[in-house]
C-alpha cells in the first residue's frame, strides 16, 4: 500500500473518513473469498441434470489448478465432499496448524481420519484445497530426475511451477526452532547450505510456504482465482458415487457420459447426475477427470467398475473395463519421528521451513511443533524415507463413497527398507544430539541416548514408523492410465493426481502435484485446439 500524504486531509472529519477507508480495505484484502473466486454452492439441485464441457472429481490440489486452467476455454463443474475453506480458522491460520487433525468427525470435518491396515493412523482432505489445506505447507519443486522419468516438457513443468508460486508460495520466516533445526541439520553433516531455494538439491535448505507473513494460509483452492469465474462452478459437500459409463454406442465404444453424486453429509440418499456435453464431432468430447487423490480417485474407478473383476464381484459391481492395476501399487514415504523434547509442552504449533536432504537423496529430515490436543504439543524431527521399494494395495470397503477404502502400504516390508530405516535412525540421533538442538532444550550436548546397536533401530522402525502423509500410487501411468492420463479401455475420462505417481516426487508433493494440474490443464487445451484446426 503506497504512504499517504497527510497534508491533503487537514480537517479531523477527512482523517475519519480516511482512517474508515483504510480498515475497510484491509477488510476486504483479508476476505480472500470473493476476489474473483468462480461460484460455489453446497445445493445439488443447482447442478442436478446440467452439462459441462468438463467434470472434476476432487477439488483439492491438482483439482483446482486444473480447474482454472480449463476455465479459459471451457465450462467446468468441479465437485468436492468437502466445503469451503474460508473463513475456518483451522484451515487458514498458521497458529492454528495441526489441529484440523485433532478436531475430525465422520462427515463434515477438514480432515477425515483412516487407519491403514498397517496399523498406522492417517488423514486426508477433505476441504476444498484438499490436503494443501490441512498439511504443514512445505513447498519445494521435484527432482529433476523424476521429471525426467516422467517425460514431461521440462520448460513447461518449469513454466507451471512458476505459475503456482507467483500465487501461493512465499519466502518464511523462520522460527526459532526452524533456525534450531537448520543449525542441527548442519551440524550432523546436511550439507552445504543452500539457503532459500525451491529446487530439490543435496544439503540443508529453507523451503517455500504456501503461509503468507501474516500467517494465513494459501491453498491451491486460491488458484481458482486465476480461472474464468464464468466458466466454473464449484459443488461443496458433495460426493461423487460412481461415474456414468455407456457401453452401449455404436462401435461398442464406452464412453463416460457424466457423474452421479449424493450429499456428503448423508442426509439425502437421492442420487444426482451430471453429464458431459456431447457435441456432433466426438473429438469435440470433454471428459470427467478424477483428481481425487490417492485414495478417493482408484476408489471412484472401483465403485464405477473399473477395476479388477475378482474384487468387483465380491460387492456386486458390474466390470464395465477389467482394469487389474486399480489399486496397485500403493506407497507411503515411511517416517520415523524422534521427540526432541520429552516433556508436553505449550509450545505454539510450528510447521516445518527448514528441510535436509541427505544420503544422495534417500533421506529427508525436518523438524516442527505438532499439537497433540488444543492445550499442549510436541516438538519433533521427523524423517523419511523418500524413494521407498515397498508397494501395498487399495481396495474397497463398501460401496458407500463417503466411507473409506481399505489400503495397507506394507511399510518397510522390504528388507531394503528397513535397511534404510537403521541408517535414517542413526541421522536423526545426529541430529537431536547436535548443540544447536541440545541447548534449545537445555539438554547437555551428547547426553541424547542413543541406540546401542542396529538391531535395536531395528525394533525402533518397526515400532515407530509413521506416516508422512505422502502416499501415492493406485492409479499408476502404464498401468491405469496412459501417458496423457486417460483411463486405459474407456473414453472421456482421465485421472490427474499423486494416484498416478509410480514413486515420490522425492520431497513434499503438494508442489507438484499443484503443478501437475496445471500443466495438464495446458496440455489438454492445446490438445482441443490441435484437434478443432484439424476437424473445423
Amino acid at each position: 500500500m503506497e504512504t499517504l500524504n497527510m497534508k491533503f486531509l487537514p480537517t479531523v472529519h477527512s482523517r475519519k473518513v480516511l482512517t474508515t477507508f483504510i480498515w475497510l480495505l484491509i477488510l476486504n484484502l483479508s476476505l480472500h473469498q470473493g476476489n474473483g473466486l468462480p461460484y460455489m454452492t453446497s445445493d445439488v439441485q443447482q447442478v442436478s441434470g446440467k452439462s459441462f464441457d468438463y467434470i472434476i472429481v476432487g477439488g483439492g490440489t491438482a483439482g483446482c489448478p486444473l480447474a482454472a486452467t480449463l476455465s479459459e476455454k471451457f465450462t467446468v463443474l468441479l465437485v468436492e465432499r468437502g466445503g469451503s475453506p474460508y473463513g475456518n480458522p483451522l484451515v487458514i491460520e498458521k497458529k492454528k496448524y495441526g489441529f484440523s487433525l485433532i478436531q475430525t468427525d465422520e462427515f463434515s470435518s477438514v480432515a477425515q481420519s483412516f487407519i491403514s491396515k498397517d496399523g498406522v493412523s492417517n488423514h486426508r482432505g477433505r476441504v476444498l484445497g484438499g490436503s494443501s489445506a490441512i498439511n504443514g505447507g512445505f513447498y519445494s519443486r521435484a527432482s529433476e530426475d523424476f521429471v525426467k522419468k516422467a517425460g514431461w516438457d521440462e520448460e513447461l513443468v518449469k513454466e507451471a511451477y512458476r505459475w503456482v508460486e507467483s500465487r501461493v508460495v512465499f519466502t518464511p520466516q523462520l522460527t526459532p526452532w526452524q533456525t534450531v533445526a537448520k543449525f542441527g541439520f548442519l551440524e550432523a553433516g546436511i550439507q552445504p547450505y543452500n539457503g532459500f531455494s525451491l529446487e530439490h538439491i543435496e544439503g540443508t535448505k529453507v523451503g517455500g510456504t504456501v503461509f503468507d507473513e501474516r500467517g494465513k494460509r494459501h491453498t491451491s483452492a486460491d488458484l481458482l482465482e486465476a480461472g474464468n469465474p464464468k466458466n466454473i462452478i464449484v459443488l461443496l459437500n458433495t460426493t461423487v458415487k460412481n461415474i456414468i459409463i455407456d457401453t452401449n454406442r455404436k462401435g461398442n465404444e464406452t464412453r463416460v457420459r457424466g457423474i452421479r453424486f449424493i450429499k456428503s453429509d448423508g442426509s439425502s440418499s437421492k442420487i444426482h447426475d451430471a453429464y458431459l456435453n456431447q457435441p456432433k464431432n466426438s473429438s469435440r468430447w470433454g471428459d470427467v477427470i478424477l483428481s481425487a487423490g490417492a485414495l478417493g480417485s482408484p476408489q471412484t474407478l472401483l465403485l464405477s467398475g473399473i477395476g479388477s473383476h475378482e474384487h468387483l464381484k465380491k460387492f456386486n459391481i458390474s466390470v464395465n473395463v477389467g482394469l487389474e492395476g486399480v489399486g496397485d501399487g500403493m506407497q507411503d514415504n515411511p517416517g520415523i519421528p524422534v521427540l526432541a523434547d520429552t516433556m508436553p509442552a505449550k509450545r505454539q504449533p510450528d510447521a516445518p521451513s527448514v528441510v535436509g536432504i541427505t544420503d544422495d537423496f534417500r533421506f529427508i529430515i525436518q523438524a516442527l511443533v505438532l499439537p497433540t490436543s488444543f492445550n499442549a504439543s510436541i516438538t519433533l524431527i521427523v524423517a523419511k524415507i523418500a524413494i521407498p521399494a515397498s508397494k501395498g494395495k487399495l481396495e474397497l470397503n463398501s460401496t458407500d463413497p463417503r466411507q473409506n477404502p481399505s489400503v495397507i502400504f506394507n511399510y518397510l516390508a522390504d528388507e531394503k527398507d528397513l535397511e534404510e530405516c537403521v541408517k535414517m535412525v542413526q541421522l536423526i540421533e545426529r541430529v537431536a544430539k547436535s548443540e544447536s538442538v541440545s541447548l534449545f532444550m537445555g539438554i547437555a550436548p551428547n547426553n541424547t541416548k542413543s541406540m546401542s546397536s542396529a538391531d535395536q533401530r531395528r525394533k525402533l522402525c518397526k515400532s515407530s514408523v509413521r506416516t508422512y502423509y505422502h502416499y501415492h500410487g493406485g492409479c499408476r501411468i502404464g498401468s491405469v492410465v496412459d501417458k496423457d492420463y486417460r483411463v486405459y479401455g474407456v473414453k472421456g475420462l482421465r485421472v490427474i493426481d499423486g494416484s498416478t505417481f509410480e514413486e515420490s516426487p522425492g520431497t513434499n508433493p503438494m508442489a507438484t502435484v499443484m503443478m501437475l494440474g496445471r500443466y495438464q490443464g495446458i496440455k489438454m487445451l492445446q490438445e482441443r485446439k490441435d484437434d478443432s484446426q484439424q476437424h473445423p
